[in-house]
């Protein structure tokens, strides 16, 4: 089944070039045509899936609340006052993520720039000490988690990460580049084909399971089943 098409990515791209209020309303229903109803018939496509890959994450088709991110930019304390985003992100979320830090499953979808990945972005300092403490504490899983040749062949891992190693820790352990991150992410680029083509939901699934160890490793660290 394809989802998104040439006029999803022409949404965006004609964004892009006309980002304001009174253009988005007059164009509204393109949105909702070829953007955000497609997002969501995928998102209900991957509810069973995910559910085999764990029971604990949600693939919520609300329009609000749900697995479906904001279109609207929060310009509060942004310089770009720009109202849109011009890219779609969808979250496949635990179901204590309202109430704690937890990992998500992400898909960032953006002409030239889509991507899919996992994990924990910008954790809570509290957070990330337990990530931290548990990669110490644990670190053949995490070897096991993020740096199987296969993984790595598939995935980046990514995010910022600190210039010198966290208070505490030793700086020749042998897992002191990843104590240093700052952000726990493994994600990869979708070209334009596949988001448009109709191996999506497949490449999407198959792509989730492989991330699987990874959220698991991260629901461990922060108390979470997996």
């Amino acid at each position: 089944m394809t989802y998104f098409t040439d006029a999803t990515f022409k949404f965006f791209r004609d964004l892009s070039r006309n980002n304001s209020r009174e253009w988005f309303h007059a164009n509204k229903p393109r949105f909702e045509r070829d953007v955000r109803d497609p997002a969501l018939a995928l998102i209900g496509d991957l509810s069973a899936p995910l559910a085999a890959i764990s029971p604990h994450f949600r693939a919520d088709t609300r329009t609000v609340g749900g697995s479906l991110f904001r279109i609207q930019r929060d310009t509060r304390f942004a310089n770009d006052k720009t109202p849109y985003k011009t890219w779609l992100g969808l979250r496949l979320f635990h179901e204590r993520g309202r109430q704690t830090t937890a990992p998500v499953f992400y898909l960032h979808l953006q002409p030239g720039n889509s991507f899919l990945g996992a994990g924990v972005w910008h954790p809570e300092p509290d957070a990330l000490k337990r990530i931290r403490e548990f990669l110490v504490s644990n670190p053949s899983a995490w070897r096991a988690a993020s740096a199987a040749p296969a993984f790595r062949r598939r995935f980046e891992l990514d995010g910022d990460t600190l210039q010198r190693p966290p208070r505490g820790y030793d700086a020749t352990h042998p897992l002191i580049e990843d104590i240093k991150r700052k952000d726990f992410v493994a994600s990869r680029a979708l070209d334009d084909a596949t988001v448009l083509g109709a191996r999506l939901r497949q490449v999407v699934i198959d792509d989730l399971r492989r991330l699987g160890p990874f959220n698991d490793y991260l629901c461990a660290a922060l108390g979470l089943e997996f």
